[in-house]
């Protein structure tokens, strides 16, 4: 146990990266947010919306980050004499402490911004839209599960460079363009567009933002595993 707490710990060696990174992109997009919302008035504007998708911005700089952090930390620990399933383990924990500390900060951030009337601008910028639950526990659940898939995503991508390199990344790259291309495709011919968006509209919010993200982020720490089982340093 102690071994893979070390390995977690290894995940923040360099905290401006692991930890700064991801909040310095998502504050930059929020102040930029806020000065549009507040110099253009858009909450005096009739059709104008509140909501916003800048909070995507930390779950992609999540993703990013965990990639580069298995491709710089995975080899030092290997070097330290850990094992691939003992660094693993630590990943895995150290992504979902990070993903539980970020979702109560964002619980935190999306209280502020109910209680101040969207930042006195009506900005929904935390919790944009039916994101925002009300109860602050399911908040803080419906923020971590989508969280630990981004950073199992990353580390995901990290473990295919380090198994495969930079022709492993391109093969994903154009095998995901590929799936997705065929699938706007299909649906296009089979003019189902109007069924799907029905059906997602369909899905309640803790289906799509508890439900979809479990089950995607056990797919992707599984393969995650696999991958890693015979990576090179």
């Amino acid at each position: 146990m102690n071994r893979v707490l070390s390995a977690a710990r290894l995940q923040a060696a360099n905290p401006i990266v692991s930890l700064g990174v991801p909040w310095m992109v998502v504050s930059l997009s929020f102040a930029i947010n806020l000065a549009i919302w507040g110099l253009a008035d858009l909450d005096a504007q009739p059709d104008a919306s509140a909501n916003t998708g800048g909070i995507a911005s930390l779950y992609i700089t999540v993703v990013v980050v965990s990639a580069q952090l298995v491709t710089q930390v995975f080899p030092f620990a290997l070097g330290l004499s850990l094992s691939r399933r003992t660094y693993y383990l630590g990943t895995a924990l150290a992504a979902l402490v990070q993903s539980l500390v970020f979702a109560v900060a964002l619980t935190v951030l999306t209280a502020v911004e109910n209680a101040t009337n969207g930042w006195g601008v009506g900005l929904d910028f935390w919790a944009p839209g039916a994101i925002d639950v009300g109860n602050p526990a399911l908040q803080v659940a419906v923020f971590t599960l989508p969280m630990l898939a981004a950073c199992f995503l990353g580390s995901g991508i990290g473990v295919t460079f380090k198994r495969w390199g930079a022709m492993g990344l391109y093969t994903l790259t154009i095998g995901v363009l590929l799936v997705a291309g065929a699938t706007v495709v299909l649906v296009t011919w089979q003019q189902a567009w109007t069924d799907l968006w029905t059906w997602l509209t369909d899905r309640s919010v803790e289906s799509m933002t508890l439900g979809v993200p479990a089950v995607l982020g056990i797919a992707l720490a599984a393969l995650t595993y696999l991958g890693l089982r015979r990576a090179v340093p």
